[in-house]
């Protein structure tokens, strides 16, 4: 009644079309949690640099970076290279596409540095402006909203923040705790404890700003110090990051044939694979040597 090869062929055609299903929709729940995930960080960033926007448009803008980079790289190579192909052109657009989609984390990740960077030059100016308002008679309320109405951004900022929620009823204890968890700041959480144990056990709390602002100048005069002596080491990770690209650049000026040859074997795409992996994890082991944490 059937052909002999009937039977086979829609088995084999029925269990593909399966396969694909599930392949799909395993990509779709993965893509998925991967776009919550990515909402929740991006959400969370940028609480901590108070900036405005939604968490969606962190993520549509990831989406047009990959397709200008995409774009871009093919016609950027379309017009270099002397070799033109439309597998080579896609390959370097899906790998620019990839490398463009964290730029805006990035971005923000590098805000919040600077941020709380700036944020710890500057506390130590406010501790001396609390101490001092604590010895003309102010209470620590007064004295924190005296900081909160200068006009020194970021921490003027977020001691607004604290001095709100104050206001609204929150403890103090657990506004400076809230204000220790957002900003994340080692130097604050001393401060923040020092508050919270002169208020318990009634010690002179003015002494004891004195002696956190000398501290943090230390620390901040150490964390200066730091960055100039690391500064060569990072700037090698960098140059020691690129140089594969721009030599394998030039490679392909100088000797295209040998190029051409290397990038259509299968073992010379994977040599070019595993070098960039290579590329990356001495990036990343030059970046955390030279990150040091006092």
């Amino acid at each position: 009644m059937f052909d002999s090869a009937f039977i086979p062929s829609f088995c084999a055609f029925l269990a593909v079309t399966l396969a694909t299903l599930v392949v799909v929709d395993f990509i779709l729940f993965t893509s998925a949690r991967y776009k919550e995930r990515y909402l929740e960080e991006a959400a969370v960033e940028l609480d901590d640099i108070l900036l405005q926007m939604p968490p969606g448009r962190i993520f549509d803008l990831s989406l047009a970076l990959c397709g200008l980079a995409f774009f871009m790289t093919v016609v950027i190579f379309a017009s270099v290279s002397d070799n033109f192909t439309w597998a080579r052109a896609i390959l370097l657009g899906m790998l620019t596409s990839i490398a463009a989609f964290p730029t805006p984390r990035l971005v923000l990740r590098q805000l919040r540095k600077q941020r709380l960077q700036k944020f710890n030059d500057q506390l130590e100016e406010a501790l001396g402006s609390i101490s001092s308002s604590l010895k003309a008679g102010f209470s620590i309320n007064q004295a924190l909203e005296s900081v909160a109405q200068e006009k020194k951004r970021p921490i003027s900022v977020e001691f607004r923040l604290l001095t709100q929620e104050i206001r609204l009823g929150v403890p103090i204890d657990k506004a400076l705790d809230n204000l220790t968890r957002r900003l994340g700041s080692d130097d604050f959480e001393l401060v923040a404890t020092a508050i919270i144990t002169a208020r318990q056990t009634g010690g002179e709390l003015t002494a004891i700003l004195e002696r956190l602002a000398a501290v943090i100048r230390e620390r901040v005069r150490i964390n200066n110090k730091l960055r100039a002596m690391t500064a060569q080491g990072k700037l090698q990770a960098l140059i020691i990051g690129i140089m594969p690209f721009v030599l394998m650049f030039m490679m392909s000026k100088v000797a295209p044939q040998a190029m051409d040859q290397f990038f259509n074997s299968v073992l010379g795409i994977i040599s070019t694979v595993g070098a960039i992996v290579l590329v990356v994890i001495g990036f990343l082991v030059i970046r955390k040597i030279t990150t040091i944490d006092i």
